[in-house]
């Protein structure tokens, strides 16, 4: 049998995380290039220079990533490290900035280490980059061998920052566990795909015990243990199954309807990805019949504030209006590996059931 190898996401989390950098980083060099987002940065890398002081570790350069995750910015970057003569690249942000700086690293040949800012998405840990065109649609998925060397996660900088960023990461999170569970149904999984189906229950369990109240105390600017369970869910939870899964078990109808809804104009400009990636559970389970589940799902979205229903969204439930949407999302890549055929009848049929379901 061929071999094959697994490489987990290694991580640090707390108010004090940065504390870690000299020990976890000093092995690969001393030169760091920092890639990030304005905000991002203006809100961390004071203390990461702090926690730098003595070590011997120095900041050649810190640059803003730009507008968008795109290869000519990711070839830009890894230029300008290898210019430098970068030991190692630090990416400090959100999603896109993080996915720069993975992408810079594996071009210039050179370690790299997450500093995530918001617990939206899990870029931090895992060993792709979403990548855009120069237009800002999306381009390409671009994978690596491994994800970074280590991230850090300061909860004292997520609790300041905006709370819908940690709520929206709780939706896209909880669509983890339901489409891992719902596209590898029937399958018999190798052993890292069933590991990873596994951790998936993470993606969801804590969520429910402590997302409310990890909500509440990111309001209060608290890094509370609430906050702590939900960031690890959204941040650590969700890369560990990215990494372990076959990419058929990563996503299902809950994407694709999120891929789907981007399409109607102005759409992804006033809704965050993990929201709509919620609702996109809900048409899920609709879809698979599940209305034990819709129910306590629906009640959570609305302890969080996330929007439910099209109605809520501001999206006539018309079905010529959304023609577009239900062929994005049945014919998606999402849609590749699931247990039956879903049609855009049963979308439609799915979405007016959601629009009905009371709670």
């Amino acid at each position: 049998m061929k071999a094959y190898s697994v490489f987990f996401a290694n991580y640090t989390i707390g108010e004090d995380a940065y504390g870690q950098v000299p020990q976890v980083c000093l092995p690969f060099g001393k030169r760091i290039f920092l890639i990030g987002g304005r905000r991002a940065m203006d809100a961390a890398e004071g203390l990461l220079g702090k926690a730098l002081e003595g070590s011997g570790l120095v900041v050649l350069e810190s640059v803003e990533f730009g507008a968008d995750c795109t290869y000519r910015t990711i070839d830009r970057w890894a230029q300008r490290a290898k210019e430098l003569g970068a030991d190692m690249i630090f990416g400090m942000g959100g999603g896109k900035a993080l996915d720069t700086a993975k992408g810079a690293a594996e071009r210039a040949g050179l370690p790299v280490f997450t500093f995530p800012t918001i617990a939206a998405t899990c870029a931090a840990t895992t060993a792709l980059s979403v990548v855009y065109r120069e237009d800002g649609n999306f381009d390409s998925f671009y994978f690596y061998d491994k994800p970074a060397r280590h991230c850090f996660i300061n909860t004292r900088i997520i609790a300041d920052a905006p709370c819908e960023y940690l709520r929206a990461g709780m939706g896209d999170t909880m669509g983890k566990f339901f489409e891992c569970h719902f596209a590898a149904r029937g399958d018999h999984l190798d052993h890292s795909s069933a590991l990873g189906r596994e951790i998936s229950n993470l993606c969801y369990g804590p969520l429910l015990e402590h997302g409310v109240q990890a909500l509440v105390d990111c309001r209060r600017h608290e890094p509370s243990f609430a906050l702590q369970q939900a960031v690890l869910a959204n941040i650590v939870s969700t890369g560990m199954v990215s990494l372990m899964v076959l990419d058929d078990y990563n996503c299902a109808i809950a994407h694709s309807v999120y891929y789907g809804l981007v399409l109607l104009p102005g759409f992804e400009e006033k809704y965050l990805h993990g929201d709509v990636v919620a609702y996109g559970v809900l048409v899920q389970l609709a879809v698979d019949k599940d209305w034990d589940r819709m129910r306590e799902v629906k009640g959570f979205m609305k302890e969080l504030g996330i929007p439910s229903t099209l109605r809520e969204m501001e999206v006539p439930l018309d079905r010529e209006y959304l023609r577009d949407v239900l062929r994005e999302t049945v014919t998606g890549p999402d849609m590749e590996h699931i247990p039956y055929p879903v049609t855009e009848d049963m979308i439609f049929e799915a979405m007016r059931e959601v629009e009905e379901l009371e709670g």
